[in-house]
C-alpha cells in the first residue's frame, strides 16, 4: 500500500478515516485502555482497518462523550505516543491523524510523525494551537462544535445527547462559525490548502438538529474547503432507532451514504471494512467510478 500524499486527489472517491480510541470511555464500546495490552490491541486494530481499506486513523486519548472525564494534556500524550510510535514503525504507509485539541498534544505527536491535527473545537479551545499547525505545514481538520455540559442528557442505554441548543438558523450558524475558525487559521499562516471542514455531527446539536445537518450537508462542501463527518455509532441514530451503541450499523451506513451523496470528501468511521463496503457502492453510484 502506497502512502497518500497531501493534499488527496478530492473528488475522485470518498476517503476513509478509521477511529482509534486509546481511551478507557469511549461512547461507542471500543477504548482501547480497556484491552490488558493496549498497544498489541491498538496495533491489531490498526492493522485490520489498513487492510479492510482506510485511507487514515485517528488517534484520540480523550473521549468526546458527554459527560466525559478531561484528561491532561500529559495523560493523553502518555497514551497516544506509544502508539503512534509503534504504527509508524509497523505501518508507515498509513496517515495519522491526532485527535487533539491541546497544542503540546499535537506538537508532540507531530513530533512523532503524524500528517494531520483533528481538533474538535477548531483552534478555539487553545490559543497556541493554530501557530502550531502553521510551523508544522500539515493539514488541519476544523470542528463546529457548540458543546456544553448544561446541554447534556445522559441516558443509560442509548448514551448522551444535546438537547435545547438553540441556532438562529442551523446551517449559516454553522457556516459562520466554521468560517471564524477559518480565519484564525489563515492569520496564523496555515495555507487554504491545508483546512478540512467537519460539521460537528453529534456536537452541541440535537438528534433534530443533526439530522438536518445531515440532509443539508452540502452547504457546508459549498464552502470551498473538502469536509470530513462523523456520524459513527452516534447516539442521534440510537435516539432515532431505539438502539444501543453496538447495534448501529446499519443507521450509520445510512447516514455514511447520504453523506457522500451530498458531496463530503472524507467519512470519520469505527466500522471501516462495512463503511469502506457503502463509501465504495455509493461513489460508483454518484462518481461513476469503477
Amino acid at each position: 500500500m502506497v502512502k497518500l500524499s497531501y493534499p488527496l486527489p478530492w473528488g475522485t472517491r470518498t476517503f476513509v478515516m478509521g477511529i482509534l480510541n486509546i481511551t478507557p470511555d469511549s461512547f461507542s464500546g471500543d477504548g482501547l485502555l480497556q484491552a490488558e495490552d493496549m498497544l498489541a490491541a491498538a496495533l491489531e486494530q490498526a492493522r485490520q482497518f489498513a487492510a479492510a481499506g482506510a485511507d487514515i486513523l485517528d488517534l484520540g486519548a480523550e473521549s468526546t462523550r458527554p459527560g466525559a472525564q478531561v484528561v491532561s494534556a500529559g495523560e493523553e500524550m502518555e497514551r497516544v505516543l506509544p502508539v503512534i510510535e509503534a504504527l509508524r514503525r509497523e505501518i508507515p504507509s498509513v496517515l495519522l491523524s491526532i485527535d487533539t485539541y491541546k497544542a503540546e498534544v499535537a506538537r508532540a505527536a507531530l513530533d512523532m510523525g503524524v500528517d494531520w491535527v483533528n481538533d474538535v473545537w477548531a483552534l478555539r479551545a487553545d490559543e497556541q494551537m493554530a501557530s502550531v499547525v502553521a510551523r508544522y505545514q500539515v493539514p488541519v481538520i476544523l470542528m463546529h462544535n457548540r458543546s456544553h455540559p448544561s446541554n447534556a442528557e445522559l441516558q443509560v442505554r442509548l448514551g448522551g445527547r444535546y438537547i435545547g441548543v438553540h441556532y438562529e438558523n442551523l446551517l449559516e450558524d454553522i457556516k459562520r462559525e466554521l468560517m471564524l475558525s477559518v480565519a484564525m487559521a489563515r492569520q496564523a499562516g496555515v495555507k487554504d490548502d491545508h483546512i478540512i471542514l467537519d460539521p460537528g455531527i453529534g456536537f452541541g446539536k440535537t438528534r433534530e438538529q443533526n439530522l438536518e445537518l445531515l440532509n443539508r450537508v452540502d452547504a457546508i462542501c459549498e464552502l470551498g474547503f473538502p469536509v470530513l463527518v462523523g456520524p459513527s455509532r452516534k447516539s442521534f441514530i440510537g435516539y432515532t432507532l431505539d438502539q444501543s451503541a453496538d447495534e448501529r450499523l446499519e443507521g450509520t451506513a445510512a447516514t455514511v451514504a447520504v453523506s457522500i451523496v451530498r458531496g463530503v470528501d472524507i467519512i470519520r468511521v469505527h466500522d471501516v471494512e462495512y463503511m469502506v463496503h457503502v463509501a465504495r457502492m455509493t461513489d460508483a453510484i454518484v462518481r461513476k467510478n469503477d
